[in-house]
């Protein structure tokens, strides 16, 4: 009986099957955005300390945090001079 409503009704079990797995991908790519931001969050934070300390060059500094571009060290070294 079941195997005969679920053949009857084959779209509606794929549609629902693919929208429940969707969920899940969105999940799963939600939890890791918020994880890979908190991980960059935390290294802009180690940056801004190394800078602070005045004892590295931005080459150096990118050497230890290779997640983050120069370009971005440049931006913090100038928030942080800003607010020096």
């Amino acid at each position: 009986m079941l195997k005969e409503y679920l053949e009857n009704r084959e779209q509606e079990v794929v549609d629902i099957m693919m929208t429940l797995f969707d969920d899940e991908q969105i999940l799963k790519a939600y939890a890791k955005d918020i994880e890979d931001n908190t991980a960059k969050e935390t290294e802009r934070k180690t940056v801004e300390r190394m800078i602070k300390k005045g004892k590295m060059t931005l080459e150096e500094i990118a050497g230890c945090v290779p997640a983050l571009s120069l370009d971005e060290l440049r931006q913090i070294e100038a928030r942080v001079m800003k607010l020096a």
